[in-house]
This record gives structure tokens, sequence and C-alpha cells, in this order.
């Protein structure tokens, strides 16, 4: 019988409905990453003519910039959605009399970077291992640390073009935002609610604690983070990684959560068939929250999104998260 579940985290309904899964083309195929070639990818090492000159690199050898020699390597993005400038994030309808400003128009000011996972010409960030995933992922914290006086900093990761990614080389952008997003404003608020409510108490830690209990959704643990899928499930497959440790902001010391991902992805492997198209994205902190506590979301692109989902904004997920972390705990991490 479909369900209707409300996200702890975010307030928003979705629809599990585990019985459309069994319908004629309610999947999408996944398959292997096809190859890329080595001659045309801008981001392998040996080609940092064809990217812009770099932000910041990982190069254990102290090697020059801009060349080769490096591990991990962020770059202004070629195409930038954000460009550097003063922001105007006032809402036009919010003051003033007379005739309302109804089609304003601002700057999109901020900053837009990519970071290459890797120098090596590969798709996905399980190929990188768990060590190299976390590497990566330090200079993505090092890449947020150097954008703390923004609203808001996002990182994403989309691999495949169903995802949206434009090249195949695995990597991840950072968009430094002005503003901080209506989602993550709503989480803010019902952080700051719980705490309020339970004298002091942390969401996130909390259903981390209930989920860890429960079990029925839990994907992998380990000493730092814990992988599962989500009470509220947005999509088939849908797994978070929340730190063990309440800490309210990713790029702040500590845990990564990178041996967790890593496994989650081997896990998904296995059960798939192959990495599929995903997108990744990690929710922090916005500057001067003072509840809040930092997770990352996975969501493969197994299904496509349809009339409910981008009218209504209700998902519709036609696989139970009991059932998909049960198969995710079954499956060989190690694909």
């Amino acid at each position: 019988m479909p369900e209707l579940r409300i996200d702890p985290l975010s307030g928003l309904r979705v629809i599990v409905a585990d019985d459309r899964g069994e319908r004629p083309g309610a999947w999408l195929d996944v398959s292997p990453h096809p190859p890329i070639d080595p001659e045309t990818d801008p981001f392998r090492e040996g080609h940092e003519d064809r990217t812009p000159p770099e932000l910041y690199a990982l190069r254990p050898g102290a090697s020059a910039a801009d060349g080769p020699g490096w591990r991990v390597r962020a770059i202004p993005n070629l195409y930038p959605a954000l460009v550097e400038g003063q922001a105007d994030t006032s809402d036009p309808l919010g003051a003033g009399r007379g005739e309302p400003d109804l089609f304003a128009v601002r700057p999109a000011s901020g900053s837009h970077e990519v970071v290459v996972n890797t120098p090596e010409s590969v798709a996905s960030m399980h190929d990188l291992g768990a060590a190299g995933l976390a590497e990566a992922m330090g200079v993505w914290r090092e890449r947020m640390r150097a954008h703390a006086e923004s609203a808001y900093v996002h990182v994403i990761v989309n691999e495949g073009r169903q995802a949206g990614a434009s090249l195949p080389h695995t990597h991840a952008q950072i968009y430094a935002l002005p503003f901080v997003p209506a989602t993550v404003a709503r989480e803010r608020e019902r952080f700051t609610a719980y705490s309020d409510r339970t004298h002091g108490r942390n969401l996130l830690a909390d259903v981390l604690q209930e989920e860890v209990r429960r079990r029925d959704r839990l994907v992998a643990v380990d000493s730092e983070a814990v992988a599962i899928c989500p009470f509220a499930s947005s999509v088939p497959f849908h797994v978070q990684i929340l730190p063990r440790a309440v800490a309210p902001r990713f790029e702040e010391d500590g845990p990564l959560g990178a041996a967790v991902l890593h496994e989650a992805l081997g896990r998904l492997a296995s059960v798939l068939g192959a990495v599929p198209p995903l997108n990744l994205w990690i929710r922090t902190a916005p500057r001067g929250a003072a509840h809040f506590c930092w997770r990352m979301d996975l969501l493969p692109r197994l299904t496509q999104l349809a009339g409910l989902e981008m009218g209504a904004g209700v998902h519709l997920n036609a696989l139970a998260p009991e059932r998909a972390a049960g198969r995710l705990r079954e499956a060989d991490p190690r694909a």
C-alpha cells in the first residue's frame, strides 16, 4: 500500500509506492561508464593548458602550478554560472511603495569552481579507491573554506549524462552563493526549532541514533560515518552519508566519510551491475547557523522525474528504502 512519508530534516513529503517498481519501463538501464578518450580529456594530467589557471592543487612533490604532478586540482569553471562582483540579494517585492519591480534582474554574483578529482581519465568517484576519494574530498573541503564569507557553499558531483555531467572525467563543482537557498533555509529552521523544543538536542543526531537502533535502513557503518537509505527517500537507492559525531559544517576539521561513501558506491555497483549515473551533494550549515549537522546525499538516476515531481514538488519513489537498504547490505562492496 502506498505511504506518504515526511522527511524529518526538510519536512517535505514523499510518496513511497513500492508496487510501482514492477510496472513496465519503471527503471532506466544502468550500463558501465564508457571509457574516456585520454587525448580529448581536458582534465587529464598533462592537459593543464586546456583549463583555466588553477586556484589550488594538491601537489605532493611540490611541482610547478599549471603543470603535471598534481593529485587533485581546483580551477575556475570555464563556463561559470556565477561571476565575481557585489551581490544584491534584496527582495524587490519586500519593501518600497508604488509600482513593484515584478521582473527584477540582479547580477549572478558569487564563485563557481571545478575540482578535478584525479589526474587519471576515470568517470566515477568509485574508481579513485577510498584513499583517493578522501584526497579529493579533502580538496572539496579546502575550497569550501576559501569561500567562508559566502552565505552558502554548495558542493555537487554529477556523474553521467543522465545526471547532467557535461564532461565524463570525475569532478566536483563548488558554488559559492551570496544567499541561502530556500531548501537549506527550511532545514536550518527545522534544526533550530527542534533544538528549542528538545532543550538543545540535534535533529540529525537523533535521526541517526534511531536509524542505527532500528537498522531497517542501515547500509554501512565505520568509525567516522554511517550510510543509510533515508526514511523519506526521494528516489530508489537514495543514500545518505551521516557523520557519527555532530558537526555543523563539512568544511571544518574532522571526518570526511570517504570510506563509507566509497563502500556505498561499491554496493550500488554490485546491486545494479555498474555504478549508476548519480547526483551527490553536501549539505552544510549556512553561515551563522547555530544548530545544524552536515551530511551527503547520493541520488542514483534510475528513474525519470515527471509531472508530479516537477509540478508539485512531491517525489514518487517506487522502491521502499527498507528494501533498498536490505539489497545494499547484502551486496558485495568490492564490485
